[in-house]
């Protein structure tokens, strides 16, 4: 934050991203909405520090937890849903080197039918770098149903999704 607002000027504004703000405590967002409030923060030590233009903040969040309404109220709302196929396909070629088009396109299409399954966290993308990784690991060139089972602990993280894709069946994950 410091080095965002000591850069910022007119003719090179700081961006400044603050990611997952949903799972910083109480105390951090009460920080962070000072910092919107004047774009400068005092510390004992240096004084103050303040931006001469404000930065571009952008600010995510998964909604773990509710954010403050006052934060809201100084936020632009912009929802980004999961990446359509081909943007997917695209991610994980890029982000996992030597990922075959085909296992990236099976993982895609995967984690697809997994986001709609209902549930509790439904898988992102970085949960599909996680499985591309993991079945690249295994030494998988296409997803089995015996792969999938070995590995569902990268795309799934709580017991209950587990249960939920085994009672749906781990075969119908599976393009075919």
């Amino acid at each position: 934050m410091l080095r965002a607002l000591e850069t910022s000027t007119a003719e090179h504004r700081s961006v400044l991203l603050v990611d997952e703000i949903d799972r910083a405590d109480d105390e951090f967002e009460a920080f962070l909405l000072e910092v919107l409030s004047d774009f400068a923060v005092t510390i004992p030590e240096l004084g103050t520090v303040r931006a001469q233009v404000p930065p571009v903040v952008i600010i995510t969040s998964n909604r773990t937890r509710d954010v403050h309404d006052a934060l809201k109220r100084r936020c632009l709302y912009h929802w980004m849903d999961h990446p359509g196929r081909e943007r997917e396909v695209a991610i994980l070629r890029r982000r996992v080197p030597g990922l075959s088009e085909t296992l990236a396109a099976q993982v895609a299409d995967a984690v697809a039918r997994l986001r709609g399954l209902g549930l509790l966290k439904p898988p992102g993308v970085a949960e599909s770098l996680d499985w591309a990784r993991c079945l690249q690991a295994l030494g998988a060139v296409a997803i089995t149903p015996e792969l999938a089972t070995a590995s569902l602990g990268a795309v799934a993280k709580y017991r209950e999704d587990l249960e939920a894709i085994t009672a749906h069946g781990v075969a119908n994950l599976i393009p075919g």
